[in-house]
């Protein structure tokens, strides 16, 4: 027989205790005979005795047929068994004495039964358990494989957890550390809260003081005016009987002279007085021009024009003019012109529909992102890049003025009604208003906490309305520089803000795709318009306040009823994002400009 193996075991993998994981327990499938493989000493002596059992008591052997091929070997008889033992023992007499009691067993009749038992093969039955034997250490062999595997896998993701533990308890104190720091910081401003509210109210008592005594002076100088230019009329009378009495007794100026005529009000040097103020040498310079305190008359108030026929609208000529975006547009007042700003830091002047170029500004370092018409067409104001903005003489053909207190880039630049203001927005948060006729800044407008975008003027006020990336439309008073009025609504930041001709009116849209319609008179909102996903860049009123053009990022202009809030016309023909639309003041034609270095004239 052959040698007896050891057992085999599988040990399981004991697990730690501090793990706070739960395993299920797997059930390990027997490979081969497990009766065998873990025979012990016990069933070895009762297979011995099996075999050398009677032959009615061994165990019957289920011969199967062999296939096609296969090669089969049969069983020994007994005497062959006990033969090939003896020779195989080297047992030469034990051998002869078997042969001869053998063939005397066959030879008397008693063999017969013991010819025909066969014996089974324990050799091949041995050889067989080895094989399996090997294949089950095999089977072993790769299972501590894995196990070592699936072990060295355990400790990297047991590191991995408590590594994360650390962090999450980490977070979780410094989360503790920050909320008991804002209790700290949220009682402490409570302690400030009744100071704050109590110096605001100051400031506010003090704007509102500041503001009746600024009033009180310009009242005061215009009646001062007023009683000089009397005292100047009462004055001549008097000094032309003086110079003829002199001359009747021959005594003051050489024959010849005239006297001096009288200064009558309203006459073109009482009109220069005005705008001029003495110094101590005798010098004159201008004072500046002031605002319109009053409630003006607003000539369209009242009158209705037809709306603009969208729906009608064509592409009629495209005009490559710059060799870089085109990013601002603006309207003569009265003429069939329109300016364009690009980023190229140049602008032009064409004159529509044929798209002749009329002039051309130089002279920014930076891209141009606002232009805007003087009420009169005489002038040209633009805003740039490089924190500056630039009033342009047509008639003297150059730049006549620089401003630059901005500190950051200019967005929008926008005129007053009488022409003698211009406002302008910029990144650093402020809007300034510059008196053209002495080049300096009058007013700053500072209560935004993110850049202005946009200014523009409510029609024949002295109101001006800005829009901001910190998602508020505000309105001020330019005479006072104090906010009245602040829309709030949007969620992102505001790019354009504009009025209606009417003045009641204001279109803002910001970088949502959302266009809001506010009510000035009301300070409410009138409608809110959902144009798509696509930010929002420029809008623009018709003349009839009935519809709104708007500038989109998707390289379309979209028209709106302000009325309805419908969508009315896609206007398709841009390559890329419009930057810019305006109507005609006539409702003629509408202009856009885009990203793709063109602007498009559609009629």
């Amino acid at each position: 027989m052959a040698d007896v193996h050891p057992d085999v075991e599988l040990q399981p993998v004991a697990a730690e205790d501090s793990d706070d994981f739960l395993y299920e327990e797997v059930e390990v499938m027997s490979v081969g005979d497990d009766n065998l493989i873990g025979e012990d000493l016990d069933s070895a002596l009762r297979s011995l005795q099996n075999l050398t059992a009677k032959p009615d008591q061994w165990p019957a052997v289920h011969e199967v047929e062999p296939q096609i091929g296969q090669v089969t070997q049969k069983p020994e008889v007994v005497d062959d068994f006990i033969r090939n033992f003896l020779v195989k023992m080297g047992l030469s007499k034990t051998l002869e004495m078997f042969e001869t009691e053998w063939y005397e067993m066959k030879a008397t009749g008693r063999a017969d039964l013991a010819a025909n038992e066969k014996v089974l093969d324990l050799y091949t039955s041995n050889l067989q358990l080895e094989e399996q034997l090997q294949g089950v250490r095999r089977q072993v062999s790769d299972a501590k494989g894995i196990a070592e595997k699936a072990s060295a896998t355990w400790d990297k993701f047991r590191k991995e957890r408590d590594f994360h533990r650390m962090h999450h308890k980490r977070v979780a104190q410094e989360k503790n550390k920050l909320i008991h720091d804002m209790q700290i910081l949220k009682k402490h401003y409570s302690m400030y809260e009744p100071t704050i509210e109590e110096l605001r109210h100051k400031y506010e008592v003090a704007m509102k003081e500041k503001m009746l005594v600024r009033l009180e002076k310009e009242r005061l100088q215009a009646r001062t005016e007023a009683l000089e230019a009397q005292v100047k009329v009462l004055e001549g009378p008097q000094a032309s009987t003086t110079m003829r009495s002199q001359a009747g007794t021959g005594v003051g100026p050489l024959s010849g002279t005239q006297p001096r005529s009288p200064t009558l009000p309203g006459s073109p040097n009482q009109q220069t007085l005005k705008g001029l103020n003495k110094t101590a040498k005798g010098t004159t310079k201008p004072m500046g021009a002031t605002l319109p305190g009053g409630a003006r008359t607003n000539p369209v108030a009242g009158l209705s024009f037809p709306p603009v026929d969208v729906k009608a609208l064509n592409l009629a000529k495209t005009f490559k003019g710059h060799l870089m975006s085109v990013s601002s547009l603006a309207m003569h007042p009265t003429k069939p012109i329109v300016v364009t700003g690009s980023d190229d830091k140049t602008w032009k002047m064409w004159h529509l529909p044929r798209g002749d170029l009329i002039m051309s500004g130089e002279g920014h370092t930076d891209w141009l992102a606002g232009v805007a018409f003087h009420p009169k067409g005489t002038h040209l104001a633009s805003g740039s890049g490089d924190a500056s903005v630039k009033l342009w003489s047509f008639e003297q053909q150059r730049c006549v003025a620089t401003y630059s207190d901005h500190t950051q880039a200019v967005w929008g630049v926008a005129f007053h009604d009488l022409g003698e203001f211009v406002a302008s927005c910029s990144l650093d948060h402020s809007t300034r208003l510059w008196d053209i006729t002495t080049s300096k800044c009058r007013q700053s407008f500072r209560g935004h906490v993110d850049s202005v975008n946009e200014v523009c003027w409510q029609p024949f006020s002295s109101s001006l309305c800005t829009a901001s990336s910190d998602k508020t439309v505000s309105i001020w008073d330019a005479r006072s520089g104090l906010c009245t009025q602040t829309f709030y609504g949007h969620h992102n930041s505001c790019n354009c803000v504009t009025f209606d001709c009417q003045g009641t009116m204001v279109a803002s849209t910001d970088a949502d795709g959302i266009v809001k319609l506010w009510d000035v008179r009301m300070v409410a909102e009138v409608r809110s318009i959902t144009a798509g996903e696509h930010p929002l860049n420029k809008c623009s009123f018709d003349r009839s306040s009935e519809v709104l053009a708007v500038a989109s990022d998707n390289s379309k202009v979209l028209c709106y009823s302000t009325g309805s809030g419908e969508l009315l016309q896609q206007l398709h023909g841009h390559e890329d994002a419009v930057q810019a639309v305006v109507f005609d003041p006539r409702g003629e034609f509408m202009v856009s400009a885009a990203s793709d270095s063109t602007f498009r004239l559609w009629s």
